[in-house]
């Protein structure tokens, strides 16, 4: 863009070739100044504030022309309409924030030819556009029909004052009435600049009549809207103040027609309610007592709610259930897959209940890893039995009230969660599910957990008083199915009040049969996918068992299978009609789900010294535990690390004794331990482990690391050590035993004692591994050493060992055969 400057370094702009007229220019934002318009404008832009000073010096014109974008502060020549109006200022005054406010005057259109200069304001050169005066007849009723629209206008619109139709009633010239009308109408830039580029005067009174009609319209629909929200506030205020009236005259005239009819009402329906004799009395006595009340009495409110609450309750009313065995059977198995025992347990309940007339609740407590099923198994049991279902989750919970609920004198007491479920339920014997039963806590406000000793025992729960009822209320219908993960966690008395059933993890093939029946429809279907989009072969799903979780449900197993869902969900809605079918095979688990995040198979890839293999039971399952031993010179120290419990630490102890008794047949010169510091450290540190069933794994790692012979890779191990090296039972050994086939081993060695728990064993896990039953500690050894004769190494005494530990210094490792570490 170039401008012509002028060297005069007062800034005037520099004079017109020929006749033409020169003047400053101010650009204006959102708004165009029409002729004969007088507006007042504030001007704050140093350049627009010279350029008005300079008018007033020099004659007081200067050109108006609206900015294309107002936003802009620094406008350039294409950034200024070429059609503004010549006006002529009337009034400058200065204000106090360095601002000027200005009143001009439109005289008549001018058109810029062209820019004379930008600094220090624009100048431009400028052609006065002369209207002519038209007279037609075709006018003439234009300028009538103007007047008369403009008159409906002023109507509806309020802002404009009512002198302007009188002074505007007396323009009979098409091109000032146009322009002066146009000021007064709520126009955009636009459309106010394209009436001002409009030269003739009949055009453009009819472009102002058309706009004029369509502002018309927008202000009636307005006034519509308007009207119909006074008419309903007008309404509602009326209601109100009828209303009022209304309290106002009974309360004058002692009358309570209102409260009268709420007390009848409530004796309706307790004279409607099926319930015991005792509940019955005590709610006719409350219902006596709120007669005698003012109802704006503080103690009215409390006994209506206890009214309410009595009479909402299903005291004996019961839902019906389906006593069809088979049917029962295949919505159970529908649900679940597997879960024996706990499916076994409730056919056997309906059973029974087809033969007896009236018969307790059974209370269940199922006991199992996350993900494996027990509170949906919860929803499962009442639909296969016909009752309600109620659910209360009983973690974080400690507060003793959260069971039985508060007393009536605490502001807003309310009746406990058991009573509460049932009021939900709308019965008295629906499947009432506390779940997460093992996660409660106690503090000063009391013990939930022994408030649950009357809630779950048979032959109390049919009195089970609560706080806020504080009357008898029978829960013997009620079947009770409680849910945790571990059972240590449950007190000794309220685990004698349930039948347990533990729910053991889920091997491999019991994860795939569940995933291609249960998870992959589920989430195919909550994707919005079907069978054309996606298959999952069965090596694909085992790929994401193996490598990509490890738990003893099927919780993560199916996030990963969401994931990949919605990766190809979001494929199919890119490529549309064209997408293919997605066939989810390893490689297409490994490119959806990156790199493994388990490894899966031997848990050790060679048989190592110092390094045993053990078996944990852990609230998610069960778990394989290294436990690695160092043997380095010292004083005879023992050092523990891992974090191990008080108990984990004792069967180190105990083991370490078994060892220095075993010196001898073990090749130890007799004071070794004298010598020696031993480090035992189970990996995994920042997790807290307890337990004396590591006894036997420990003692092992001690032997091996003392003898350097190495331990089995291949063999996992379980059992509770004592001083003389006998092996005692443990607990857990499904969960173990799963964990162990789960990881790949082949040999599990157990105690003598726990053979009887194999049967519950799957018979999958049992044909895939060896488990070897041992009584003392001297058969582990045999087990687990990597020797073909340790009944041998064992009674020869004296042998190579002795030397290492007899000479100073000589604490190395012996070489080890190929493949042994």
């Amino acid at each position: 863009m170039s401008f012509f400057r002028s060297d005069d370094s007062s800034g005037a702009p520099p004079a017109p070739d020929g006749d033409a007229k020169v003047v400053p220019l101010l650009p204006l934002r959102d708004i165009v100044v029409f002729p004969s318009m007088v507006v007042p404008l504030f001007v704050g832009r140093p350049k627009s504030i010279k350029a008005l000073e300079d008018a007033v010096a020099e004659g007081r014109e200067l050109v108006l022309s609206a900015q294309r974008l107002a936003a802009k502060d620094e406008p350039g020549e294409d950034d200024i309409f070429r059609m503004g109006t010549l006006g002529t200022i009337i009034q400058l005054l200065r204000l106090p924030d360095q601002t000027v406010k200005v009143l001009v005057e439109g005289k008549s259109r001018a058109r810029i030819k062209r820019f004379t200069q930008d600094d220090p304001y624009f100048a431009c050169e400028v052609e006065l556009i002369e209207e002519t005066t038209s007279k037609a007849a075709d006018v003439g009723a234009l300028v009538r029909s103007v007047h008369a629209t403009f008159e409906n206008y002023v109507k509806l619109n309020k802002k404009v004052p009512s002198e302007v139709l009188g002074n505007i009633g007396q323009l009979d010239d098409a091109g000032r009435l146009s322009d002066t009308v146009a000021t007064h109408l709520n126009l955009k830039i636009e459309d106010r600049q394209r009436l001002l580029e409009l030269v003739d005067p009949g055009k453009r009174l009819e472009e102002v009549f058309g706009l004029m009609q369509a502002e018309i319209e927008v202000l009636e629909v307005e006034k519509r809207i308007r009207g119909r929200v006074k008419k309903q506030m007008e309404k509602s205020q009326k209601e109100y103040y009828l209303n009022e009236q209304m309290r106002a005259i009974q309360k004058e005239l002692g009358e309570r027609d209102e409260f009268k009819n709420e007390i009848a009402e409530l004796e309706e329906q307790l004279e409607g309610k099926s319930m015991p004799e005792e509940a019955r009395e005590r709610t006719d006595k409350e219902i006596k007592k709120l007669k005698m009340m003012s109802p704006m009495a503080a103690e009215a409110t409390v006994v209506r709610n206890y009214i309410d609450w009595m009479l909402s309750l299903p005291w004996e009313e019961y839902a019906e259930e389906h006593e069809d065995i088979d049917e029962a059977e295949r919505v159970l198995n529908e649900d679940h897959f597997g879960l024996e025992k706990p499916k076994e347990r409730i056919l056997e309940y309906l059973a029974v209940q087809t033969l007896v007339e009236k018969m307790k609740g059974p209370i269940l407590c199922l006991v199992g890893p996350p993900g494996v099923g027990k509170t949906s198994l919860g929803k499962s049991i009442a639909r296969a039995t016909g009752r309600d279902f109620v659910r209360i989750s009983l973690g974080g919970v400690r507060d003793e009230a959260e069971i039985r609920g508060h007393r009536r004198t605490y502001i807003g007491a309310l009746p406990g969660k058991i009573i509460q479920g049932l009021k939900k339920a709308g019965s008295g014997n629906p499947i009432f599910l506390l779940d997460e039963v093992d996660k409660m806590s106690m503090d000063f406000r009391g013990d939930p957990s022994s408030a649950l000793l009357e809630v779950l025992d048979p032959e109390q729960n049919h009195t089970f008083n609560d706080h806020y009822l504080d009357i008898d209320y029978d829960l013997s219908h009620v079947m009770f199915v409680c849910t945790a993960n571990v059972l240590h966690q449950i007190p000794r008395p309220l685990q004698d009040r349930m039948e347990i059933i533990q729910l053991p993890g889920y091997i491999e093939s019991e994860k795939l049969q569940i995933a291609k029946d249960y998870l992959v429809p589920k989430e195919r279907e909550a994707n919005g996918l079907d069978e054309s989009h996606i298959e999952f072969t069965d090596a694909g799903l085992l790929e994401i068992i193996r490598f990509y979780t490890r738990e003893s449900g099927v919780r993560n197993l199916e996030r990963e299978i969401a994931s990949i869902c919605r990766k190809v969900a979001k494929q199919v809605v890119k490529e549309g009609d064209d997408a293919k079918r997605a066939r989810v095979t390893p490689a297409v688990v490994k490119r959806q789900l990156g790199a493994h995040k388990y490894r899966h198979g031997i848990a050790e890839d060679a048989d190592r010294v110092g390094l045993c293999t053990g078996l944990a039971f852990t609230e998610v399952g069960g778990e394989l535990l290294q436990t690695e031993v160092a043997v380095t010179p010292g004083r005879g120290k023992l050092v523990v690390t891992g974090r191990l419990g008080e108990v984990m630490q004792e069967s180190a102890n105990a083991a370490m004794s078994y060892v220095r008794q075993r010196a001898k047949q073990l090749g130890l010169v007799p004071e070794f331990y004298s010598k020696v510091d031993i480090h035992i450290h189970v990996p995994e540190g920042a997790t807290p482990k307890d337990g004396p069933s590591a006894g036997i794994t420990i003692a092992t790692a001690i032997a091996s690391a003392l003898t350097r012979v190495p331990v089995r890779s291949n063999v996992a191990m379980t059992g509770e050590i004592t001083l003389r090296g006998r092996v005692l039972p443990i607990g857990g050994l499904k969960e173990k035993l799963i964990a162990a086939h789960r990881a790949g081993i082949d040999t599990v060695v157990i105690p003598k004692d726990n053979e009887k728990d194999l049967k519950e064993i799957p018979a999958q896990v049992k044909r895939a591994m060896k488990i070897v039953t041992v009584e003392h500690m001297d058969e582990v050894l045999g087990a687990a050493l990597s020797l073909d004769d340790v009944h041998g190494f064992l009674q020869e005494g004296d042998h190579v060992i002795d030397a290492i530990f007899e000479v100073p210094g000589q604490f190395h490792e012996p070489a080890s055969p190929a493949g042994v570490n």
